[in-house]
């Protein structure tokens, strides 16, 4: 067995792993190890499905210190008008390109591509199955938000033979039409494979979508981080605080914050009971909104050669249908996702400390670990921003990333650290608003004056939530 020294062990070399490693590389000295399974850096987008593309503007992804984004408006599709959401094919690129020329050329970053991790230090190389063992003064497990994707997924439901069946990444190598689809899943996996179909010449009426739970979604129009956005982003945060610290129940805050435009449904007939921060823009929601054969009779069970079951029912079937697999639910995956301590000894496990932004979580994480040596302030600052799945958990998830943007504030260094970081995204254009700019100081003046009220009755909505069955 081979030894090896290093000051941290990271395992994981997926987007927030990748973070760490380059924000840790500008801010200290260390050495770094970097062990993971897949072929290249990237984690899940090594096996995502061939037409996958971010579901925010590129500039709030990647590392700190390579720019991902073209910042170009797209000119045409369902993305027209807004910034440029990167490829699957892009973002790993970027990747690779990130660590072959930050990382490694920095001779503080050492490279162990398809290895498996045993624990305790140790790794065995899957294509040599030499062992090595790693001396690390600290841990860095990137591991923990590891999500479930479908083409390594087992489907939680049986499948008869003679049943077409496919994981969505398979849907480029149809060779003839099918008499039709059906689409198992209701996540932002099950939205692209509705989209890519409709976009590739398939009729609505065509397609059947299973959907056990219908989901709150944000519109990506206000995730737009230009000067030239300024007003449709941040009067959509003010409208949110408004709605939160009016809001007199969970139901009545999604009201509100329908109304004022900050959240959209499928069907306005249908109330979500899941919210995993989809981000989606009007044209794909219209788009999706074409298909009226909506199954909400629960999860697959079973498919049979001529028939679905359901939990509520059954639906007939065929074996000229195609049945698409997007069924890796993030309900599932969660259990091993709860929130623990992000520093605990000489443990460090990157989780999201931002809503919605998990390479700025692993940079911030990689920063406080530089830059402060106790560990119970390091958790402070780092305070855990639980992953949302059912609906009421937009209450937890907001609270806890408005706590942590408030710490944040109170320490100068860091607010400046936050500010000069490019995943941030929108600190620096709220910072150089000019005082004389009316439009843009009455948004601030809103966010300033309801953002406390929203704090306040987030707490009180909070009480009223159940613990998760």
């Amino acid at each position: 067995m081979t030894e090896i020294e290093t000051d941290y062990l990271i395992v994981g070399s997926g987007a927030m792993g990748m973070a760490f490693a380059d924000t840790l590389l500008t801010e200290s000295q260390a050495d770094m190890v970097i062990v993971d399974r897949h072929a290249k850096p990237g984690g899940h987008w090594n096996v995502a499905y061939p037409f996958v593309h971010l579901h925010q503007p590129s500039s709030f992804f990647g590392v700190a210190s390579r720019e991902l984004s073209r910042f170009e408006k797209d000119k045409v599709g369902f993305n027209k008008g807004l910034y440029d959401l990167a490829s699957g094919a892009e973002v790993s690129a970027y990747f690779d390109d990130v660590m072959q020329q930050t990382l490694l050329p920095s001779g503080r970053v050492r490279y162990f591509p398809m290895s498996d991790y045993q624990g305790d230090g140790v790794f065995t190389s899957l294509t040599g199955g030499q062992e090595t063992r790693v001396k690390y003064k600290k841990l860095v497990d990137a591991t923990r938000l590891t999500v479930d994707v479908p083409i390594e997924h087992d489907p939680a439901f049986t499948i008869a033979d003679g049943v077409q069946f496919m994981p969505l990444n398979n849907l480029p190598t149809l060779k003839t039409a099918p008499q039709g689809y059906v689409i198992i899943g209701s996540g932002k996996t099950g939205m692209d494979a509705c989209l890519w179909l409709l976009q590739n010449g398939v009729s609505a009426d065509a397609i059947r979508w299973i959907m056990p739970r219908d989901a709150w979604m944000l519109p990506r129009e206000f995730a737009q981080n230009s000067e030239e956005f300024f007003a449709d982003t941040f009067g959509n945060q003010a409208k949110q605080f408004e709605a939160m610290a009016a809001a007199e129940n969970i139901d009545d805050m999604y009201d509100r914050l329908e109304a004022a435009g900050c959240m959209v449904r499928l069907d306005p007939e249908v109330r979500p009971t899941m919210f995993h921060a989809a981000t989606i823009s009007h044209p794909e929601l219209e788009a999706l909104r074409r298909i009226k054969n909506i199954i909400r009779m629960g999860r697959v069970s079973a498919l049979e050669v001529d028939k679905i079951i359901l939990d509520d029912g059954t639906m007939p079937t065929g074996p000229d249908i195609v049945h698409v697999d997007c069924s890796a639910s993030l309900s599932r995956t969660m259990p091993k996702m709860s929130p623990k301590p992000v520093f605990d000894g000489d443990v460090i496990t990157p989780q999201t400390v931002r809503s919605f932004m998990p390479v700025f979580s692993g940079s911030m994480i990689a920063y406080v670990e530089a830059r402060y040596d106790d560990a119970a302030e390091k958790n402070r600052l780092c305070n855990v921003v639980p992953l949302p799945n059912r609906a009421e958990d937009f209450v937890p998830m907001t609270l806890a990333a408005m706590m942590n943007q408030f710490n944040w504030s109170q320490d100068k260094p860091l607010r400046q650290w936050v500010r000069d970081n490019r995943l941030d995204g929108f600190t620096k254009l709220t910072n150089n608003v000019d005082p004389d700019d009316k439009e843009k100081m009455d948004i601030m003046l809103r966010i300033r004056d309801n953002a406390p009220k929203a704090v306040g009755n987030l707490m009180k909505l909070a009480e009223t939530i159940d613990a998760p069955a």
